[in-house]
C-alpha cells in the first residue's frame, strides 16, 4: 500500500478538473449500478431500499433527503462535479427532459447486483438488464432531441461509471447461512460466475456505444459497520472472509478488464481498485482527517450499524469526522477522496490508467 499522505499531493491538480467547463461543453455521465451511485431513481419505486427520509441529504444543498444513500453528495455526483456538470439526474425523475438529457442520465438503483436474484428481498428494483434498456430508451430520447448522430457522439464521449458487485455477496451469498447461492457454489466458483456474468454486461454497454467505461470494483465488504456490527467484532477487525471475496472478485475484474481493451484494440474499460482506495482510510483514519473509519455517523447498536438510518437513529454531529455515513455507505467526504483516487490514482488503483489520462486522450471537442 502507498503512503496515504500521497493522496494530497494530487488535490490541487484534481480540485481543478473541469472547473473551466461550461455545462454545454461539460462531458456526459452516464451511471449504472447499486447504492453507492444511485442518486434516487428508487424515491420512484415501491421499494424498501430508498433514502428519502431525514437524515438523508441532512448536507445536502437543500439539507432535504434527495435518495442518495449519503449525508450529502455520493460519488456519481462529485464524479459529475469533476466532469463540469451538474449532478447527473436520475433516469425516472420527470425532470429529465430535453436539454438535461445532454448532462447524461443516472440509471443507479439502490439493492441491485451482477445477478437478478440479488436483492430480491426489495421486490421492485432496477436490475441491471432494465437499467441497460433504459441506456437504450435514453439514446432514443437524446436522438430526438439532437438527431442520431449526435446522440452517438454524445455517449461516445461520454464517461459510463459502473458499481456493481457488492450486493452479490452481503445481499445474496452471504444474506443468511446456506443461502441458495452458497449451497450451489464454494466462494470461488461463485466469484469466477459472477465475474462471466459481468463481462456479459460490461460487453452490452460497449454495443450500446459506451467507449469510456469505468468499472469500479467492490470495496472492503468485511469492514463496514454493518458487518462489524453483525459478526460482533468488538476489536473492530474487518472480517476476513468477505475480505477474501473482495479482493478475489476485484482480481478477476482486472483481468476482464485487460481481455475487453485487448479484444477491441484501445482502452476503453478502466478497473478501478475501490478495496485498496477505502482500505486506505479505513487503516488510517486520522491521516485522511477522520476521526473513525469503523464507527458509522448515523445508526444504532454496535458501530451504529444495526438497521437502517433513521429519524430516531443516533446521529454525529460532524459528518466530515467520518468515514461511514450509515451502516455500509459512506460520508460525502470520503466520496470526495475516493473520486480523486479515480482521477488520479495511480496503478495500484487504476488499471491501466487513470481518469485524468484517459480523459486527456479523449477530449470532447
Amino acid at each position: 500500500m502507498s503512503e496515504p499522505l500521497l493522496l494530497f499531493a494530487a488535490v490541487a491538480f484534481v480540485a481543478g478538473f473541469g472547473s473551466s467547463s461550461t455545462p454545454s461543453e461539460a462531458r456526459a455521465l452516464f451511471v449504472f449500478g447499486d447504492s453507492l451511485v444511485d442518486s434516487g431513481n428508487n424515491n420512484y419505486l415501491a421499494t424498501t431500499a430508498r433514502a428519502d427520509t431525514l437524515p438523508y441529504g441532512i448536507d445536502s444543498p437543500t439539507h432535504r433527503p434527495t435518495g442518495r444513500f449519503s449525508n450529502g453528495l455520493n460519488i456519481a455526483d462529485v464524479m459529475s462535479e469533476q466532469l463540469g456538470g451538474e449532478p447527473t439526474l436520475p433516469y425516472l425523475s420527470p425532470e429529465l427532459q430535453r436539454e438535461k438529457l445532454l448532462a447524461g442520465a443516472n440509471f443507479a438503483s439502490a439493492g441491485v447486483g451482477i445477478l437478478d436474484d440479488t436483492g430480491i428481498q426489495f421486490v421492485n428494483i432496477i436490475r441491471i438488464s432494465k437499467q441497460l434498456q433504459y441506456f437504450e430508451e435514453y439514446q432514443e430520447k437524446l436522438s430526438a432531441l439532437v438527431g442520431r448522430s449526435q446522440a452517438r457522439k454524445i455517449v461516445g464521449h461520454g464517461l459510463v461509471m459502473i458499481a456493481l458487485g457488492g450486493n452479490d455477496f452481503v445481499n445474496n451469498y452471504y444474506l443468511v447461512p446456506l443461502s441458495l447461492r452458497s449451497r450451489q457454489f464454494s466462494l470461488p466458483d461463485f466469484v469466477r460466475y459472477l465475474i462471466l456474468e459481468y463481462r456479459k454486461v460490461l460487453v452490452r454497454l460497449y454495443e450500446l456505444g459506451a467507449r469510456l467505461i469505468l468499472v469500479t470494483g467492490i470495496g472492503p465488504l468485511g469492514c463496514v459497520p454493518a458487518e462489524l456490527a453483525l459478526r460482533r467484532s468488538l476489536s473492530g477487525d474487518c472480517d476476513p472472509e468477505l475480505q477474501r471475496a473482495a479482493n478475489m472478485f476485484n482480481l478477476l475484474l482486472v483481468d476482464v478488464v485487460r481481455e475487453l481493451n485487448l479484444e477491441i484494440g484501445y482502452v476503453s474499460f478502466i478497473a478501478a481498485n475501490a478495496f485498496n482506495m477505502h482500505m486506505n482510510y479505513i487503516t488510517y483514519p486520522e491521516v485522511y482527517g477522520f476521526v473513525t473509519s469503523k464507527v458509522a455517523c448515523c445508526g444504532q447498536g454496535l458501530f451504529n450499524g444495526v438497521g437502517l438510518c433513521t429519524a430516531a437513529s443516533k446521529l454525529c454531529e460532524d459528518r466530515d469526522a467520518y468515514a461511514f455515513w450509515d451502516a455500509f455507505h459512506p460520508t460525502e467526504r470520503a466520496s470526495r477522496i475516493i473520486v480523486r483516487e479515480l482521477l488520479s490514482g495511480s496503478e495500484e488503483y487504476m488499471h491501466p490508467m487513470n481518469l485524468s489520462t484517459i480523459l486527456a486522450r479523449n477530449p470532447t471537442v
